[in-house]
Order: C-alpha cells, then structure tokens, then sequence
C-alpha cells in the first residue's frame, strides 16, 4: 500500500508513520512543546501534532523547513541514517579557542555564551510583529548598557 503526498512523491505508509516518530524525537531532543516547535518554522501547535500522529504527511517544504531551523540531518529524518542532528560547522573552530583559553577565561566564555542562549530565546519569543533585528541593543539592556 502506498500514501500519495500532494507534491507528487509516493512514499510507503512504513515511511511515513516512521518519519512521524522521527519528527517527535526531534522535537523531544530540543525539549520543545508542539508549540514551540511549530513556532520556529511557522507552523501552529495543530499542524505539528498532526504531523506527529500521521494525519498529514510531512511535507518537503517541512522537511526542509525543520532541517534548516533545528539543523537536522535530512537523511536522518526521512530515512533514519546517519546522526539526528548535523555537527554544527563552527564546533571544532569553537573547541580549539575553548581549549586555549585560561580556565578563568573559559569561564568568562560561557557566561557569554549563557548571556547569548537568553538573548536568542528572548527574541525568538517575539511575536511577528515585534522587531527582533537588533541583538546589540538586546545585549545592550541585558548587561546593563555597558
């Protein structure tokens, strides 16, 4: 038996149901509700849940979509090979400053780095209709101007 997706690609029902699964993984490693998940590539908390019991198929535009924002490995998520989540490409840039760094400035490091985690949640939290261009003057409140 096999389920049509509208844009033209047959895939197995085995496929799908199993990508559905792949999908709440996903979002479950991200400890993301459905709604904030959906949120993050414009999906409403609805879509993503059925998207999660194989209501509706997840389409390519989703796929990539979902890879692209949560940086997912693709054929992760609709064949399950490889990794769930692709290695970041500044990781091992990252590491190496991080291991040249003096203890005390390692800390320093990951005080910004906590400090910029709260940034990007707090402006990822924005409606759309807010401005979120500016992480400066985010940054700018947050430390107190200096």
């Amino acid at each position: 038996m096999i389920f049509y997706i509208p844009n033209g690609i047959l895939l197995p029902i085995m496929e799908v149901d199993v990508m559905r699964h792949r999908l709440r993984a996903i979002r479950k490693a991200l400890k993301l509700n459905q709604t904030e998940f959906g949120k993050r590539i414009g999906l409403v908390q609805t879509a993503i849940s059925t998207l999660e019991l194989g209501a509706n198929p997840i389409s390519n535009k989703n796929v990539k979509l979902i890879c692209t924002a949560f940086n997912v490995n693709e054929d992760w998520l609709r064949a399950g090979k490889g990794e769930m989540f692709n290695d970041s490409p500044h990781l091992q840039e990252f590491c190496d400053i991080l291991w040249t760094l003096t203890p005390e400035s390692q800390e320093c490091l990951l005080i910004v780095a906590r400090e910029l985690l709260n940034v990007q949640k707090k402006l990822l939290g924005k409606t759309d209709g807010e401005d979120s261009s500016s992480c400066t003057t985010e940054l700018s409140k947050d430390s107190g101007g200096q």
